[in-house]
């Protein structure tokens, strides 16, 4: 999806346009939130592994909660950013 954004910006005004469309519907769009929300995933988890590898975390009570966390936090910053992106071109409140 990334990939077809940059090619359609460096395509020209039709080509972007098309990806417009598609990024618009409902699919496009939960494609996006998808993409939010792994980015915001594989970062929070990049931060628990480096919380790791400095000795910090092992106890398997510890790791579950923060696996947890890892989820939930990630869920809260892609529908935020979602929510922002709304607030932004005015579709949310």
């Amino acid at each position: 999806f990334i990939t077809w954004w940059l090619i359609a910006a460096a395509s020209g005004p039709d080509a972007y346009d098309r990806f417009v469309a598609c990024a618009a519907s409902p699919i496009g769009r939960l494609v996006l939130f998808g993409l939010v929300g792994s980015l915001a995933f594989h970062l929070l988890n990049g931060i628990r592994h480096l919380a790791w590898d400095l000795g910090y975390g092992y106890s398997l009570p510890t790791s579950r909660r923060s696996a947890a966390f890892v989820f939930g936090m990630s869920a809260l910053i892609a529908l935020g950013i979602f929510a922002l992106g709304y607030m932004q071109v005015g579709g949310l409140f």
